[in-house]
């Protein structure tokens, strides 16, 4: 690696990910697909929509579709008096979609040899929705595959 790469955080094998937590699970998201991290927003219920969207947004102007992490990795709502939610919007074809998450952390590079396969004592429900694993020092990263996040029931995501 160049000098110039290390300067600008261009490492030869290594991934950036936007971090989150989601329950007691620690994931990442590819940093390039992050629009932006926002707070909770007050949300649109959207009747008929599939279990896992939360509602809708309005992100200057734009109505953005709110996916529920929880609701798509089968876990427990946030139960009554926890910390609200935070929003990841990222990129898709369709136009901006919000993931709604536990807790942002940071961002991390990650080297790419830290990668493991997907645990198998995972639910598949959970599994379908992972792209892979790394194993840092402080444990597990899942990264989440986006674009099965983004198709529920064959469609893309659009508001």
């Amino acid at each position: 690696m160049s000098a110039a790469d290390a300067a600008a955080g261009n490492g030869v094998g290594i991934r950036q990910f936007a971090t989150f937590r989601v329950a007691d699970m620690f994931m990442g998201i590819e940093l390039a697909r992050v629009q932006e991290l926002l707070r909770y927003q007050e949300m649109t219920w959207v009747p008929l929509a599939a279990p896992m969207i939360a509602g809708l947004i309005n992100l200057r102007g734009q109505i953005v579709t709110v996916v529920d992490m929880r609701r798509i990795l089968g876990l427990a709502p946030v139960a009554d008096g926890e910390a609200l939610p935070m929003n990841i919007v990222i990129h898709s074809d369709g136009g901006p979609v919000s993931i709604l998450v536990d807790e942002i952390c940071d961002v991390l590079d990650v080297p790419i040899e830290a990668s493991t396969p997907i645990p198998a004592n995972l639910p598949p429900e959970q599994r379908e929705f992972l792209e892979g694993v790394y194993q840092l020092g402080c444990g597990l990263l899942l990264v989440i595959r986006t674009e099965r996040i983004l198709a529920i029931d064959g469609s893309l995501i659009t508001p």
